[in-house]
């Protein structure tokens, strides 16, 4: 189901690996990247955040030139940067960001175009405050659908048309979109993507995607969208992943339950938190905060050993599950380049100290990257 190349891939890495293990000029081995590790198998992603968009952050944007092959933006995408007031879009960060993919080769995600958290609140609403009719939402849909989709047609690979609509029990948000709309919100936006670029692909979003009530309601949302002759090429499974809740076995299932569909899986906004849940049922939920309390932010000053061991073990099964699975996985994107970008240091609660990511805070590779990129190679032997 999935379209990889891989014909050329055994002889790509064959010379790649070559190069890693031969010394440079000045004696050091180089370092094989884990975009050329998992070449053929399923892109690797990241997240660009502002500073990488504007050429600021330098150190950052030269591990994503030699690790990644995917970006996705963090926030400039969505609907309420991209059309802040109604007719007025703010297409300069946006462009930025995909002209970067397109100068460096790279798989570019649009994220995301319908989306209840960072929508505009003009969206729903007239000029008097009022809830607006089903009719005004779905051209107010449309139109902005169309507008940025129509401009980055060609450019960007893949769209996160919808984003988080489902809740845990399987059942719909109670959004704005689903109170005017009801789920008839989901297939015309799809609708409306397709018409905009019907070559693009086209994704639905979620976290907590391994929990099985959730699941239950996306797979019968694919199967609602199949049914209508509506193009829906994969979804992806947010990975908010923690060292003190596995759902590894849950992950799987979801993994198989998705590709059994009829769609591809991907792996998208992954990070392994350190730090303890205040709740841990609140999944991804962008809006939940919790009150700062020191217990809760225990690694101010690093990780020790044994949290450290949990994190690098954790991290390897999940690309050992990965890897199991690359016939249907098509991305795997980690949701930022180094700890420092993490979202996690500020969600649910403000002003922790997170190492959820594959590099740290001074850009550096932790020592178990080394080990997934091994586990990458073991299949090409």
């Amino acid at each position: 189901m999935k379209k990889v190349k891989k014909n050329l891939a055994l002889f790509a890495l064959a010379t790649i690996a070559l190069m890693g293990v031969t010394s440079c000029a000045e004696g050091a081995p180089e370092q094989l990247g884990l975009k050329d590790a998992f070449e053929g198998k399923f892109y690797i992603g990241t997240a660009f955040n502002e500073p990488q968009i504007l050429g600021i952050d330098t150190a950052a944007i030269k591990v994503v030139k030699e690790n990644f092959n995917s970006i996705v933006a963090e926030n400039v995408m969505k609907s309420g940067p991209m059309q802040p007031t109604e007719g007025n879009f703010d297409f300069e960060m946006a462009d930025k960001f995909v002209e970067f993919g397109v100068q460096n080769n790279m798989h570019i995600v649009g994220h995301t175009l319908i989306w209840h958290s960072q929508a505009p609140r003009w969206f729903f609403t007239d000029k008097e405050g009022n809830d607006v009719s089903a009719e005004v939402l779905k051209e107010r849909m449309r139109t902005h659908i169309h507008t940025v989709v129509s401009r980055y047609k060609g450019k960007v690979h893949g769209w996160d048309v919808v984003n988080e609509a489902i809740l845990d029990d399987g059942t719909y948000r109670n959004s704005k979109y689903y109170q005017i709309l009801g789920e008839e919100f989901i297939p015309l936006a799809f609708q409306y993507a397709h018409e905009a670029d019907p070559d693009v692909e086209l994704y639905y979003n979620d976290y907590s995607m391994f929990n099985p009530g959730k699941r239950e309601g996306v797979i019968k949302m694919i199967k609602m969208l199949k049914e209508r002759g509506l193009r829906i090429d994969a979804v992806g499974m947010q990975g908010h992943l923690s060292i003190h809740h596995p759902v590894k076995e849950e992950f799987e299932a979801s993994i198989k339950a998705y590709s059994e569909a009829g769609v591809n899986v991907m792996i998208t906004e992954m990070e392994i938190t350190v730090l303890e849940m205040p709740d841990f049922r609140v999944g991804a939920e962008i809006s939940t905060n919790y009150e700062y309390q020191q217990s809760l932010n225990p690694y101010t000053e690093g990780l020790p050993d044994s949290v450290y061991v949990q994190l690098e073990e954790m991290y390897i099964d999940y690309f050992k599950l990965f890897l199991k699975y690359e016939d249907v996985i098509s991305r795997v994107t980690v949701w930022g380049v180094n700890d420092g970008h993490s979202w996690k240091n500020g969600w649910p609660v403000r002003g922790r100290t997170d190492y959820p990511l594959l590099f740290d805070r001074n850009n550096e590779p932790k020592p178990f990257v080394e080990k997934i990129i091994a586990e990458a190679l073991k299949g090409n032997n």
